[in-house]
C-alpha cells in the first residue's frame, strides 16, 4: 500500500494511491501517523475502504506533501553506511566504525517530494545531495534484536539528506548544523508499507542532478543492515511509531567528485529507489521574511 499526505484545496489530507488515482481516507484518519499507531487494525480498515468502491481523485504530484510532514522527534541518520562512501571521507585517520554512526536532522528539515528547497548562500557554499532509503518505524520498542527488527518497521520512503559540507567541518566535527537547514530533507513520494517490498536489502538507489546520474548503488551494499541499525538505536533509546531513520548514502556525493558538483539555485535533484519511487526537488534562493517591515528579501552573503 502507498500512503500519501496531499493538499486538497488548502487542507492537508491522507490518501491511498491506486494506480494514478487517490482514494481519500482523511475522513477516517487525520494523518498517516494515526494510521501507523493503529497498527494492523489501521491497515485492515484501509483495505476495507479500498474494497468498498470508493470515490477516486486524479493524482496531482505537485499536491503531494511529505508523507509525515510534522515530526515529533528529530530524524535519525546513519553516516558512512556504504563502504565506497566511507572511503570518500575527508579525515583518513578515522577507521571504519564497528557500529553504525548515528546523528540526527532537526524536525524542520522535512520537505515534500516535489517541493522547492531553499539554499542559504550566506550559510553554506557547499550544498550537497545524498540519496537515501528512509525507514519509518511502526511500533514502540527498546532493546530490539536484529531478528525482531522487521516487526517494528511500518514502511519505506525515498529521501535526500541535503548537507552543507563546509558547515559540517566548522563545528568541531559534529554534523548537526550542517545537516539541519530548513527543508533539507525531502521525502516521499509516498510511504510504501513493508509488505510491498520483496527484499529491502536489494533495492537499486540513485541520484540525478539536472538529469545526470551522480549516485548509483544498491541497498545490498550497506555496511550495516536496517535490522542492525534498528537494534543499535534501540539499545538505550525507545523508538516510537512515526520515527524516521535515514540509512546512509552511497558514494558519488558532489563535494568528492572531480570536479565537484555543488548545488546551486536552479538545479534539480532527483532521488529514486526501486519498488518505492522517486522524488524531485528544485533548488531555489532562500528568501527570508522581514517581520518588522512585513516583506521578503533574498538572503545573500
Amino acid at each position: 500500500m502507498k500512503l500519501i499526505t496531499y493538499l486538497r484545496g488548502n487542507q492537508s489530507r491522507v490518501g491511498v494511491i491506486q494506480g494514478e488515482m487517490i482514494v481519500d481516507v482523511g475522513d477516517y484518519y487525520p494523518d498517516i501517523l494515526s494510521i501507523i499507531k493503529a497498527g494492523d487494525h489501521g491497515l485492515k480498515k484501509l483495505n476495507e475502504i479500498l474494497k468498498s468502491n470508493p470515490v477516486q481523485r486524479p493524482l496531482k504530484r505537485e499536491s503531494l506533501l511529505s508523507p509525515i510532514p510534522n515530526l515529533g522527534r528529530n530524524i535519525f541518520c546513519v553516516g558512512w553506511n556504504y563502504l565506497e562512501h566511507f572511503n570518500e571521507r575527508t579525515r583518513k585517520d578515522i577507521d571504519l566504525p564497528a557500529s553504525p554512526t548515528i546523528f540526527t536532522k532537526a524536525t524542520g528539515t522535512v520537505a515534500g517530494p516535489y517541493e522547492e528547497v531553499p539554499l542559504a548562500e550566506s550559510f553554506t557554499q557547499m550544498f550537497d545531495y545524498e540519496a537515501e532509503l528512509a525507514v519509518v518505524i511502526g511500533r514502540e520498542g527498546k532493546r530490539i534484536s536484529e531478528e525482531e527488527a522487521p516487526d517494528y518497521v511500518f514502511g519505506y520512503m525515498s529521501a535526500n539528506d541535503l548537507s552543507a559540507r563546509d558547515v559540517q567541518q566548522q563545528h568541531g566535527g559534529q554534523w548537526f548544523m550542517g545537516k539541519s537547514m530548513d527543508k533539507s530533507c525531502p521525502m516521499g513520494p509516498w510511504l510504501v508499507t513493508k509488505d510491498e517490498i520483496e527484499d529491502v536489502q536489494n533495492l537499486d538507489i540513485y541520484c540525478k542532478v539536472n538529469g545526470e546520474i551522480v549516485q548509483s548503488s544498491n541497498t545490498s551494499l550497506m555496511i550495516f543492515s536496517i535490522n542492525k541499525i534498528i537494534a543499535e538505536i534501540s539499545k538505550a533509546m525507545t523508538i516510537k511509531p512515526g520515527d524516521i531513520i535515514l540509512t546512509g548514502t552511497p558514494s558519488g556525493i558532489g563535494s568528492k567528485r572531480n570536479p565537484p558538483i555543488l548545488l546551486k539555485a536552479g538545479d534539480e535533484v532527483e532521488v529514486y529507489i526501486s519498488e518505492i519511487g522517486g522524488i524531485k526537488n528544485k533548488i531555489i534562493e532562500e528568501t527570508v521574511k522581514d517581520e518588522l517591515n512585513n516583506n521578503f528579501y533574498t538572503q545573500k552573503i
